[in-house]
């Protein structure tokens, strides 16, 4: 077992040698503090010119931000927005310089996500997001930022705040890294306005917090593109699923919900592909997820699928959202 997966058993399953790690949660958190305020009170960036809305989290680990991005970048496109998304683009060798994503940028090149999301919108990678902002306003028309995390990027000035939650796994331990999956303590969620919880109605943790859920929409074959539903499946139960992601168990278990029968292999969140990880002894399909499949289309091999999935949200939580942003859109 490697130390990443004996500290994150530890997060959720309380272990006694874990709390040996707490005065270096508290270090992180008083450094985190000091960050923060140092960005926000003693050299503030101007404000942009059009509302940002921060889409992140308090806890390492996936969430479901990606998918649940995507599906608002695609409601305030229905509502005559032109939203664009900035990102650090992890993972990506962009440099430090701001990056336009575009149908010839590579995950190698600008991150996994990014790639994923341009699909639908504009999107600009740099470590600095609030340069990532002001490039996107001047290449592009785009007048509504969404900020793929950088929660806890104080540099970037916001008008709403936005917290995707795991409610399968909570907040673990509650301690903040390296003892606990915290990037901020829990209290943090009293300042956000809106706090997402990914699962169903008895996973949300207090009356205020908004549920969601992730469902499976079809299965796109990666070399051609053809999409059939889940009930057109003719590919038997057993099943490889390959997931570089932040949770692959949510994944083996959505496509149990199916009725399929997945033979498991977690990768690392961000992994880099080979071709050699889709590759197996029988001739059993092998399904990934969206995100992973930007960085294996190169491979062209013939017996992967991809699960694409939707973010459901309730009418209820976006025309609050969407009040917000339009009490905004007057101001500016």
């Amino acid at each position: 077992m490697t130390l990443s997966n004996a500290l994150q058993q530890a997060w959720y399953r309380p272990t006694s040698w874990s709390l040996c790690l707490l005065p270096l949660s508290w270090l992180f958190r008083l450094v985190a503090m000091l960050r923060r305020f140092c960005q926000q009170r003693l050299s503030p960036s101007p404000a942009l010119p059009v509302p940002v809305i921060v889409v992140g989290n308090i806890s390492v680990g996936g969430t479901g931000k990606t998918p649940l991005l995507a599906s608002l970048v695609d409601y305030f496109i229905k509502l005559g927005y032109r939203p664009g998304v900035i990102s650090r683009g992890y993972g990506g060798d962009h440099g430090d310089n701001p990056m336009l994503v575009t149908s010839e940028s590579t995950a190698e090149q600008v991150g996994d996500e990014p790639l994923l999301l341009a699909c639908h919108c504009p999107v600009v990678v740099c470590k600095d997001r609030y340069q990532a902002g002001l490039f996107l306003l001047e290449h592009t028309d785009c007048d509504l930022i969404m900020s793929d995390d950088g929660l806890q990027h104080y540099r970037l000035p916001r008008d709403i705040e936005l917290v995707v939650v795991d409610g399968e796994r909570g907040f673990g331990n509650r301690h903040c890294l390296p003892a606990g999956p915290l990037r901020e303590p829990v209290t943090r969620l009293e300042e956000v306005d809106f706090v997402l919880v990914n699962g169903s109605e008895s996973t949300a943790h207090k009356d205020n917090q908004d549920v969601f859920q992730l469902l499976p929409v079809g299965l796109r074959h990666l070399k051609s593109g053809t999409v059939i539903s889940p009930q057109q499946w003719q590919g038997g139960k057993r099943v490889h699923a390959v997931a570089g992601i932040g949770n692959p168990q949510r994944f083996a278990r959505s496509l149990k919900t199916l009725g399929l029968e997945p033979i498991l292999h977690p990768l690392p969140d961000h992994h880099v592909f080979t071709g050699e990880e889709l590759s197996f002894a029988d001739d059993l399909p092998v399904i990934i997820t969206a995100k992973d499949a930007v960085k294996c289309a190169q491979f062209g091999l013939d017996n992967i699928w991809v699960l694409d999935v939707t973010a459901v949200l309730s009418s209820d939580l976006l025309s609050r959202l969407a009040k917000r942003v339009a009490t905004l859109k007057k101001s500016t």
